[in-house]
C-alpha cells in the first residue's frame, strides 16, 4: 500500500510540472505532427543517453514540453517536475511508502539531478533538480 504524505512538508514551493512525455513509435512522424499540425516549437532532438533519440516541443505560450520517446526507452514516459532539492524530494517521498524506480538520486554528466516514482495508481513521476529559475537547459527536463 502507497501512503499518502500529509502536513505542510509535504508540498515543495518550488515545485512545476517541466515536461510530459509521450510514447512515439515513429518519432518523425510524431515531430511532424506536433510541430506541422499542433505548431509546436522544438526544443530539443538529439540524443539523451547514447543510443536514445529524445524529442521535446512545447507548445506555443506553454513552458511544459511534451518529450516523444521509443516506446522501449530506457528513459521513463512520465511527467516530469522540478524540485529545489532532489535528495530532500527522494527521502520525503520514500518515507512516505512511495514506489520508487531509483534508490538514489541520480547523478549523471550533463543532466541535472534526478530520480523516478510513480502515483497510487501506478503512472511514472520524476524529479528533477532546478537550481535557480532560469529555463531549462537540459534534454531532460
Amino acid at each position: 500500500s502507497v501512503g499518502v504524505p500529509a502536513g505542510p512538508t509535504w508540498h515543495d514551493e518550488n515545485s512545476k510540472v517541466l515536461s510530459v512525455s509521450l510514447p512515439a513509435r515513429d518519432q518523425d512522424s510524431a515531430l511532424r505532427f506536433w510541430t506541422e499540425v499542433m505548431g509546436c516549437e522544438v526544443q530539443f532532438d538529439g540524443e539523451a543517453i547514447p543510443g536514445v533519440r529524445m524529442i521535446e516541443v512545447r507548445p506555443p505560450g506553454s513552458d511544459v514540453g511534451i518529450v516523444l520517446l521509443p516506446p522501449d526507452s530506457p528513459i521513463p514516459v512520465a511527467v516530469r517536475m522540478a524540485t529545489s532539492d532532489a535528495d530532500e524530494a527522494l527521502d520525503r517521498i520514500r518515507g512516505a511508502g512511495v514506489a520508487m524506480d531509483n534508490d538514489e538520486v541520480l547523478r549523471w554528466e550533463g543532466v541535472p539531478p534526478m530520480f523516478a516514482f510513480h502515483d497510487p495508481e501506478g503512472n511514472s513521476l520524476v524529479y528533477l533538480e532546478e537550481r535557480d529559475a532560469s529555463p531549462r537547459s537540459t534534454p531532460e527536463s
